[in-house]
């Protein structure tokens, strides 16, 4: 057991390194590859999470970790440090550093921005930016992130969301590209199928975009209509590591695809 989880730590590890690069920091003072940082800013927010792999992570124990936020009070770091151990409890077994730091993230993207606690002159200002910010929010639908996959230094994610209308689907595409390493990805892939009421009956509003990935939205609705997924949106973001991987991409983007798309309960099962 303990083999196996020193190689999903290795494979965690790497597949953080390409997604997250520059915030990305290894400890080279571990002298083992167990330890690493990632550095994570939003709206003026920045926190860093330090993290350490015991040998029984991810299979018995959570990961080590420690949040370096002077900016934050108690009570807002307890709340995070809340979500952080909820979020282990929901995916005991699993890897779980992505997850938690994209709950940082989403932490920070709440938190009024430091600049606006700092100057009351802007306040006007900031609070046009931060009601939009807010407006987009909830008319946003929830977004599933599924696992991250790599191979050969290219790392795949998918996404996915209950969708009513394009509009919608907008929408999700929007908010994900808030995230700095989403928008930076080589390609963001996107399609979507949405069951619209009419007076005449029912129609079927379908699309993609590829994204510069040329066949793979095409892919990405064959899957939706295959398993007839209905109201759903699926992206999936490819960060290019710099050596082809030929026809293998689109077999992981088909993955990382409908593992999202179940992991939102989308997928029809009939």
């Amino acid at each position: 057991m303990e083999n196996i989880n020193l190689l999903k730590q290795g494979e965690e590890r790497e597949a953080l390194a390409s997604i997250y690069e520059k915030e990305f920091q290894g400890d080279s003072s571990s002298g083992t590859g167990s330890s690493y940082c990632i550095k994570i800013t939003e709206r003026n927010n920045e926190a860093v999470i330090h993290v350490t792999m015991p040998r029984d992570y991810p299979s018995e124990s959570p990961p080590v970790y420690e949040l370096s936020a002077p900016w934050m009070d108690r009570k807002t770091k307890e709340r995070l440090h809340r979500s952080l151990h909820q979020i282990y409890n929901k995916h005991k077994g699993e890897i779980i550093v992505f997850r938690w730091v994209e709950e940082i993230r989403n932490f920070l993207f709440s938190v009024e921005p430091r600049q606006v606690r700092n100057k009351k002159t802007e306040r006007k200002k900031v609070k046009s930016l931060t009601n939009g910010l807010c407006d987009l929010q909830a008319a946003c639908p929830d977004i599933t992130h599924g696992e991250v996959i790599t191979d050969r230094k290219s790392s795949f994610q998918g996404h996915a969301a209950r969708v009513g209308s394009v509009d919608d689907v907008k929408a999700v595409l929007t908010k994900l590209k808030m995230h700095r390493k989403i928008v930076n990805a080589k390609h963001n892939m996107v399609a979507y199928r949405i069951e619209h009421r009419t007076a005449k009956g029912v129609e079927i509003v379908q699309g993609y975009d590829e994204d510069g990935e040329a066949h793979a939205g095409g892919r990405l609705l064959h899957l939706l209509q295959t398993n007839n997924c209905l109201n759903t949106a699926v992206v999936v973001t490819r960060w290019f590591g710099g050596i082809q991987i030929g026809g293998d991409r689109f077999r992981h983007i088909t993955n990382v695809a409908k593992q999202a798309i179940q992991q939102a309960g989308l997928l029809n099962k009939t």
